[in-house]
């Protein structure tokens, strides 16, 4: 029982940190305005890991990498702590079992980014219904305005409702089903 609240609590901190990581990651990819509660919100739940670490980690090409390293390197930190828990052990190949737990972190990331715009589509699209245009809506313009772009150039709104967030919703689950083969591949190999 103690174990398994452990796991939870774990799990669930992990993830959270992870995501917000990501949300600042794709924040600066995508030049999302971090002027808004959400943007200030990620950066101050963030800023206490991202500093240190771009200070180790310099951006390459725009891309933030040290909160994309940090993103990872929390990720995996945090499957090493489950399967510890769960009584795993490295085994004489200490090596490939680190390399199976950077490369199933890796996926995790790009699984949960694609989590990450499938939740943005779907708030834009709330948004989009009710009419309103609260504060936040800039910001899920941005996240999902280069996605929707190459969607909304081949398929033209029909009696004005603009069809592209769903096709990029099916994008994104056809996605999700290699990403997730993938990450099954690598568990079974590591």
């Amino acid at each position: 029982m103690f174990g398994q609240i452990a796991e939870f609590l774990i799990d669930t901190a992990v993830a959270i940190l992870v995501f917000l990581l990501l949300a600042r990651f794709h924040f600066q990819w995508l030049r999302v305005p971090f002027r808004s509660q959400v943007g200030e919100f990620v950066i101050l739940a963030t800023d206490w890991i991202v500093r240190p670490a771009r200070r180790i980690v310099p951006p390459l090409s725009g891309l933030d990498l040290a909160t994309w390293i940090a993103a990872w390197l929390v990720q995996g930190m945090g499957m090493y702590l489950l399967l510890s828990l769960r009584g795993a052990e490295l085994g004489a190949a200490v090596g490939s079992a680190l390399a199976a737990l950077a490369a199933l972190a890796f996926v995790d990331l790009l699984r949960y980014s694609v989590y990450i715009l499938v939740f943005a589509v779907i708030v834009q699209a709330i948004l989009s219904w009710v009419g309103q245009y609260p504060p936040v809506a800039p910001v899920f313009d941005a996240l999902t305005r280069p996605f929707l772009r190459p969607f909304r150039r081949l398929i033209p709104p029909i009696a004005n409702i603009d069809l592209s967030p769903l096709f990029l919703l099916i994008a994104l689950q056809v996605l999700l089903i290699p990403l997730g083969h993938l990450r099954a591949w690598i568990g079974g190999v590591g």
